[in-house]
């Protein structure tokens, strides 16, 4: 009898083992999965990013175009150099870029409104070469934003479904937030004619 009882314990043990191995290999399967998605999404706003760097390079030469001839505009110039500063301040969060990245479109947005008044400005080769460098900045960055977004709903969709939930709450694998434009003005396009 003890020798049955042995055996079935053996049995149990084994079959605890066995379900404990598969958990751990289905939890490092998880994580690396989870891990594989952080990292195509964050290499995915790299993309994003170097465009985003390249705006900023643009917008003091814009900015002191547009000074030269629309004087009476400072609050709309400060409003665009205030904004700049706050997309390029170090050690942001993600999320604190993406809303300063917002502010500094909107901005942007305004200055190219006001150009409209200032039929000089509109015929300055300078800023027109500017706008046409801006506009084809924006372009990209919409399109590096489209492929952000996709990677960080794939992430952030494995991220949310159980059972990889546990794995991605157990280590800290938070959602990843989406680069939109939440300024309904913002969502359709600036028409602007030079």
């Amino acid at each position: 009898m003890a020798a049955g009882i042995s055996i079935i314990a053996l049995v149990i043990i084994g079959g605890i083992a066995l379900l404990a191995v598969v958990l751990v290999l289905w939890g490092i399967g998880a994580y690396n999965t989870l891990t594989r998605g952080r990292i195509a999404a964050q290499g995915a706003f790299s993309g994003i990013d170097v465009e985003l760097r390249r705006r900023h390079d643009l917008v003091p030469n814009l900015v002191n175009t547009v000074k030269g001839y629309a004087t009476h505009e400072k609050q709309t110039l400060e409003n665009v150099i205030a904004a700049r500063a706050a997309a390029v301040r170090p050690n942001m969060s993600m999320e604190e870029r993406l809303q300063a990245e917002q502010g500094l479109s909107g901005a942007l947005g305004r200055l190219m409104a006001v150009a409209e008044a200032y039929p000089d400005l509109k015929a300055n080769q300078n800023f027109l070469q500017l706008q046409g460098e801006l506009s084809q900045i924006e372009n990209r960055i919409a399109g590096a934003r489209g492929g952000y977004n996709g990677a960080a709903e794939g992430y952030n969709a494995t991220a949310r479904q159980f059972p990889t939930l546990v794995v991605a709450r157990l280590f800290g694998f938070n959602d990843m937030p989406f680069f939109q434009v939440d300024d309904p003005a913002q969502r359709n396009a600036p028409v602007v004619q030079f």
